[in-house]
């Protein structure tokens, strides 16, 4: 009936009677509502402050009965201010703008019991829901469903309540045309179709895996009311609890230990990443709940960045993107006009970019096609040099830099660079020049002088010093501009440094000379509005999220603020818990200088950490040297461990409770193809096609798991928080809340999004396209790119410039000429610096003489495809089967394998100081003699012995990485500066 034409007063009556026959007719087609229905008993009074208007239901027995009339007295009392709030409430078209407005302003209300409260809200929610219709019916009967994950979206076909298949996306005739780009006289279009990464292939056995954790569980030697035996973490089993029990365990540790120890003694952590979606992922719901009880964060180093983030951003500013380059239409510029691209520890080929599938493997092959030449400076003969082929230079690991100094001496000695751009276009390079033409230090770095370290002939250097100086040359410094295992070494800082002095040198800007191997770069719509994940989401936190950014002004939720102001550095949690003390350096993309603010835990005032409540993906095989973790989780100081996970895996075995998440195929959510949002500005132009995807729930969760806000909602209900968390909303109108706050709104309906699943933004017009990054500073105007930065008031003239405190490239720093001048981990001006674990170690070098490297795997997104039963493990090159176990792969020179009298898929121990895992030996040349090639993240972590003292064959090989940062004033990993032997594993 329409009620447009009433008065607000007649239309709340109607509404308050007509919501009884909605629950009625709703439980009669709909099952699971019926159950939701008869879960509780109770009464409820819906009332208006100010008029004579209010009405009581009395649930009980899944029916629902109702009288005119205000109660007080019910277990629930919902109160408005009046009945024009009431009904701005209880439409299904609801602006949640007015909805957080009215609360704020106490115009509507609940008390009485939270949990009752919560509960009809979800019935409230659960009418609206059931309605909702989505999905595609196939021919073969089958639902087909869209998603997406860390490697790209996906149909996801389903067929009586279980996946059936999951497949990449095949756009529709009706979907946007791609792109064209036209270079030397030929056409590019890419396929209209959307790829996935090797790892999305497995994630149907991920899901139903049988390493699932299905059920609330309890280690069977934990008791929150008297002995706890911390000592046994990660040896004793579990016994399974109901949620009721689990939620209440994890409530009263909450409260129990704020109310003992005070802020801070509450610490969250996890992994770099977790299952996709705007609104389930780790920056979302999570940093809801903890800023909602207080909590000390877990602060994370740049774990992708760190040699760009600690060293390069201090030549050129770019914080905005942690100092890595931006990309802009590089893709057609590269093909038009470059004549060689350089990949410099550079393999877009395994990891995807970031999250970007297999979507630059077409265009590196039109690049082919075009003849443009490829070099690959990298220690392993990776999946991007067997691919496109090329010249394949093997430098040793953590030696980068000083071939890096050896191309300028060339270029300097021979004039190959750009004068004109040096002398007007950055400082310092005079005083640099001294340096590496050896007028300082008496050592000229000459092709010559680099050889010893790195490994490579001196005729090789001269001669890549001399075509790239003579050519114009895109160099890709790793495999998404600025990540790279040479930027998490020892000498991580100052090989990304030299980076950007070589591209100075070079003129980067010019036609065909920038950063980049076409991973990035597509000429899409980066002004079609969509945010990414890093923009928040619901967690209403508008200082650790993008949310005060981009979000705040769109899509309205209450404001959430975290006031324990303690954080622990990620890289060292097990000094924090087990010492009791240690330091850090934040991760600040506003400025160049943020970094530089040492921050101490504890902090004054703070307890210390006594209750770590960890999320998402596995520390074990992603952080360094991680024995120190195992040993932390079995320390007496940990007084409660909490571990909500999807799998059994990792650090869930080290829990004392632990909550059973569900995957993002049986919850919903939104999300943009390879769209971190803030985290990597417009990363979504690594894509063809934007593609923005309606995360369906495809199934329900599997045995009594749940999805994150489900159990945060939970547990917030239990501390009578769960209104304020929720603010009345399911998963399904917080994604329905997001749709409208972006342009989508626009271009498509609500229904039809529902319905089909997913848009493609279409790409603008050839003229239309945004400019290439770089050029307006190499042409001296106005920077012209789609971004913000540098802020006003780090630059002399906003949007002329760069964010330096000269506004040019700096080859000699600034920012470090004020923080630290005599540094002799980080200089003023990049320079040689020998590892501090590599060929000069001494006596280290002579006891464990392999220098091991781990770069990110082609076929797990860190943790979160490998083990799990997942079909990935049938990869050979992922994991070898010996004996019914699949074990992690270790590969070496046949040289060195026959010195130690190894053969292939034998198991053999790598070892050091730290620790020691099991692999299996794939014998090899793709790397030189010396150097041991395994990727990281195992999710598997599994010590054969006491956690943390004896080898793991789960395959973390960070057990063995150090610790140590790569400079004392950061918070970094240098995990790819590691020493280690490895022996035929005899058993012992």
């Amino acid at each position: 009936m329409d009620l447009s034409s009433f008065a607000p007063e007649q239309q709340c009556r109607a509404t308050l009677l007509g919501l009884v026959q909605a629950i009625k007719v709703t439980s009669k087609t709909d099952k699971k509502f019926r159950e939701l229905v008869a879960k509780k008993d109770f009464t409820i009074c819906i009332c208006i402050r100010t008029e004579n208007i209010g009405r009581v239901y009395t649930f009980k027995g899944g029916k629902v009965t109702s009288k005119s009339g205000k109660d007080y007295t019910t277990d629930v009392v919902m109160e408005f201010n009046d009945s024009r709030d009431a009904m701005r409430m209880f439409v299904p078209w609801r602006d949640y703008l007015d909805v957080i407005n009215m609360a704020k302003l106490f115009k509507m209300g609940a008390s009485g019991n939270e949990t009752l409260a919560v509960h009809f809200t979800d019935i409230l929610s659960a009418i609206f829901d059931n309605r909702v219709k989505y999905g595609i019916k196939m021919p073969d009967g089958t639902m087909r469903y869209t998603n997406n994950t860390n490697g790209g979206p996906v149909f996801v076909y389903v067929k009586d309540g279980k996946i059936i298949r999951i497949t990449p996306m095949d756009l529709a005739e009706d979907d946007a045309e791609p792109w064209t780009i036209k270079a030397r006289g030929k056409e590019f279009t890419p396929t209209k179709k959307v790829t996935v990464s090797p790892h999305t292939q497995g994630i149907k056995s991920t899901i139903y895996s049988k390493d699932r954790i299905l059920y609330p569980m309890k280690r069977v030697d934990f008791d929150p009311n008297g002995e706890r035996n911390p000592q046994n973490r990660g040896i004793s089993g579990y016994e399974r609890i109901s949620w009721d029990e689990a939620t209440d365990i994890v409530a009263n540790e909450i409260m129990r230990v704020k109310e003992e120890h005070g802020p801070g003694a509450i610490m969250n952590g996890t992994g770099s990443h977790h299952t996709w979606g705007n609104l389930g992922y780790w920056l979302s719901c999570r940093i809801r709940f903890f800023n909602t009880i207080g909590t000390t964060y877990v602060a994370h180093n740049p774990d992708s960045w760190e040699g760009f983030y600690w060293g390069a951003m201090h030549h050129w500013g770019n914080s905005i993107r942690l100092g890595s380059p931006d990309t802009y239409n590089t893709v057609e510029d590269a093909l038009q006009h470059t004549d060689m691209i350089v990949f410099w520890s550079a393999d877009p080929e395994s990891t995807s970019g970031v999250y970007g599938a297999m979507e630059g493997t077409q265009r590196r092959l039109w690049a082919k096609e075009l003849g443009i030449e490829f070099v690959h400076i990298d220690p392993f003969y990776n999946h991007t040099a067997a691919l496109l082929g090329g010249k394949w230079l093997a430098n040793n690991p953590g030696t980068s830099n000083a071939m890096a100094l050896a191309i300028a001496y060339v270029w300097m000695q021979e004039g190959l660079y750009d004068k004109d751009f040096v002398e007007d276009k950055t400082e310092g390079f005079a005083e640099w020049k001294e340096y590496v033409l050896g007028n300082e230090d008496g050592i000229p770095k000459t092709p010559e002088w680099q050889e010893p370290e790195t490994g490579i002939p001196a005729h090789d250097v001269r001669a890549l010093a001399r075509k790239w100086g003579s050519k114009k040359v895109y160099l890709a410094a790793g495999g998404i501009q600025g990540f790279g295992s040479a930027g998490r070494a020892a000498t991580g800082s100052e090989w990304a440094r030299s980076m950007v002095c070589l591209m100075a040198m070079q003129g980067i800007g010019k036609p065909g000379v920038n950063m980049g191997c076409l991973q990035q770069g597509t000429p899409i719509d980066t002004r079609f509005f969509f945010p990414g994940y890093a923009e928040g989401g619901l967690s209403g936190d508008y200082t650790g999220t993008g949310v005060g950014i981009n979000m705040y002004q769109r899509m309205p939720q209450v404001m959430t603020m975290n006031p324990v102001k303690q954080k622990v550095p990620r890289l060292r949690i097990p000094e924090a818990i087990m010492d009791g003390h240690t330091t850090g350096y934040p991760t600040d993309t506003t400025q160049i200088e943020g970094q530089f603010f040492e921050f101490g835990y504890p902090a004054p005032g703070h307890s210390p950490i006594k209750m770590y409540y960890k999320y998402g993906g596995s520390h074990f095989g992603t952080m360094n040297d991680t024995n120190r973790y195992a040993r932390m989780y079995r320390h007496k100081n940990l007084e409660t461990v909490i571990n909500q996970s999807i799998w059994m895996e990792g650090e869930a075995k080290f829990a004392d409770v632990i909550l059973p998440a569900c995957t993002n195929f049986e919850r919903w959510d939104i999300g943009e193809f390879a769209s971190s949002g803030g985290y990597i500005h417009h990363n979504y132009n690594q894509c063809n096609h934007r593609v923005i995807t309606l995360q369906h729930k495809c199934i329900e969760p599997l045995g009594e798991s749940k999805s994150d806000f489900e159990i945060f909602k939970m547990i917030a209900t239990k501390m009578d928080m769960g209104a304020y968390f929720t603010e009345g909303s399911s998963e399904l109108e917080w994604t329905k809340r997001l749709f409208y706050g972006t342009d989508l709104k626009d271009v498509t309906t609500w229904s039809k999004f529902l319905k089909k699943g997913y848009y493609i933004v279409p790409p603008p017009k050839e003229e239309d396209r945004d400019p290439v990054s770089w050029r307006w500073y190499y042409e001296g105007r106005k920077k012209d790119v789609p971004e913000m930065n540098p802020l006003p008031a780090d630059t002399t003239k906003f949007f002329e410039g760069l964010q330096t405190q000269s506004g040019k490239i700096e080859f000699v720093c600034n920012s470090l000429k004020r923080f630290a001048p005599d540094d002799p981990e980080r200089p003023v001006m990049t320079k040689y610096i020998p590892s501090w674990e590599g060929t000069h170690s001494g006596e280290l070098y002579e006891k464990y003489p392999l220098q091991l490297i781990t770069p990110h795997s082609r076929y797990s997104f860190h943790t979160m495809m490998d083990g799990k039963d997942s079909h990935i493990n049938d990869i050979v090159d992922h994991r070898v089967e010996i004996d019914g176990y699949y074990y992690w792969i270790v590969r070496l020179n046949d040289k060195d394998a026959e010195a130690r009298g190894i053969t292939q898929n034998q198991i053999v121990e790598v070892h050091n100081d730290r620790g020691s895992v099991l692999c299996a030996a794939q014998l090899t040349s793709r790397v030189p003699k010396g150097t041991v090639h395994s990727y990281e993240s195992s999710a598997l972590y599994e010590p054969i012995g006491e956690p943390g003292e004896s080898p793991d064959r789960g395959g973390s090989m960070n057990v063995l990485t150090p610790s140590r940062p790569i400079i004392k004033k950061s918070h970094s990993t240098a995990c790819n500066s590691c020493l280690v032997n490895i022996r035929v594993w005899e058993g012992e």
